[in-house]
């Protein structure tokens, strides 16, 4: 890819500091995992795709509290793949996770929520996402169900977008049985985007790690989302919560999961809505106070 150079327009991927040494407000870190993915995926070539996508976007952005520059990224690279070794995969992210006030860690398919939440420390899960991901055994189907069993508190778990079609009446009883509170994707078409944070956010607590699960969005958008279905939430919708969250002091960490980037369409429009998403959460982490 051949960009062309405007010194005056700076590209968002100059935001993204490699070095490791320094202080920083939020880390960037990759992790690759697709091998328990219940529909076949390259989703672990995803992170890579993601950070490439970052160089076609600037770094301006409407709101005038917003100054991306104010943040300071590391770029910590890829850890070791949870479907090697899940253990290793949520020390690696811990390491990184103690020197930073944030982090997003990019996907990879959404079995890394686990390794990502259990790293962050945080006590309450929110997930964009039209899947319960409350499945039997270790999957991408499955991290919801885990996490709880493991002990976060299901109360504390808030599931928005789960879409018709698209689950079980028995996974959907389960979780009810664990307490979370669910907000179908009927409810977001009568709402909007900050009324459904503040709802998600306060019943999720003061210590949040946010899965962005891309297949919530409508299929038209996100084309490298094998489990996406016509009728999900927009591109926009999406975009306005990654800012949400990142303006939210609570909120510990975010990941990206379900991309297969090997299956994107020609234009890319799935990678380059990731990397708006993680452009979406610093513009809104720069406001905080």
């Amino acid at each position: 890819m051949v960009l062309p150079h405007d010194p005056l327009w700076p590209r968002a991927s100059s935001l993204f500091n490699e070095n490791p040494e320094g202080t920083y407000d939020l880390a960037l870190v990759g992790v690759p995992a697709s091998r328990t993915s219940i529909t076949p995926s390259g989703a672990h070539n995803t992170p890579a795709a993601i950070r490439a996508a970052l160089a076609r976007y600037s770094i301006a952005h409407s709101n005038s509290q917003v100054d991306l520059r104010t943040v300071q990224i590391h770029d910590a690279g890829d850890v070791s793949t949870p479907d090697d070794n899940e253990q290793r995969c949520i020390e690696e992210i811990s390491h990184i996770a103690r020197r930073v006030k944030s982090f997003i860690a990019l996907g990879g398919d959404n079995s890394i929520t686990y390794s990502g939440f259990q790293a962050s420390g945080a006590t309450g899960l929110i997930t964009f996402d039209a899947h319960y991901d409350l499945r039997n055994g270790v999957s991408n189907g499955s991290p919801v169900r885990r996490l709880i069993e493991a002990g976060l508190n299901g109360k504390n778990v808030v599931q928005i977008g789960i879409a018709d079609f698209s689950n079980s009446p028995e996974y959907a009883k389960r979780a009810a049985d664990f307490g979370i509170t669910v907000i179908p994707r009927s409810e977001l078409r009568i709402q909007n985007t900050a009324d459904i944070w503040k709802r998600a956010s306060s019943i999720a607590g003061d210590s949040i790690y946010v899965d962005f699960d891309m297949d919530i969005c409508d299929r038209s958008v996100v084309p490298a989302c094998p489990a996406a279905a016509p009728g999900g939430i927009s591109a926009d919708e999406i975009r306005q919560f990654a800012f949400h969250a990142g303006q939210s002091p609570a909120v510990r960490a975010i990941d990206i999961t379900e991309i297969d980037s090997t299956i994107d369409s020609q234009d890319q429009r799935t990678i380059r809505l990731a990397a708006l998403v993680v452009l979406e959460f610093v513009a809104g982490l720069s406001t905080r106070p």
